[in-house]
């Protein structure tokens, strides 16, 4: 089941001023922060990718599968969500910690 636009908007409206960027993938979306993918929304559910740094944040939170044979993503229920401090925290403790993506080689 693909996800609601409308969930992918109030997702994004909870981590303002913060640049996150949604991008439509395979029916549902991924999320970017300085161009590093962090998190996933899957069947209206937000994911957030595990990290040591983000688990220091998260403390004792639920994970999940965000699609069959993904590696567990920190499920942030809708009371998690309303935490704009710490959610906004999370993204960026993650982002900071994930590399940046490679530079894909120009053919010539």
């Amino acid at each position: 089941m693909a996800s609601d636009p409308k969930f992918v908007e109030k997702t994004l409206e909870r981590l303002l001023p913060l640049d996150v960027d949604a991008r439509k993938m395979f029916g549902e979306y991924g999320l970017f922060y300085k161009g590093k993918m962090f998190g996933l929304i899957c069947d209206n559910t937000f994911f957030i990718r595990s990290t040591e740094a983000g688990a220091e944040i998260a403390g004792r939170i639920g994970t999940g599968f965000p699609y069959p044979g993904a590696k567990p993503a920190f499920k942030i229920s809708n009371i998690k969500a309303n935490d704009a401090k710490w959610l906004k925290r999370l993204v960026e403790v993650t982002s900071d910690e994930i590399p940046a993506p490679k530079r894909k080689k120009k053919s010539h």
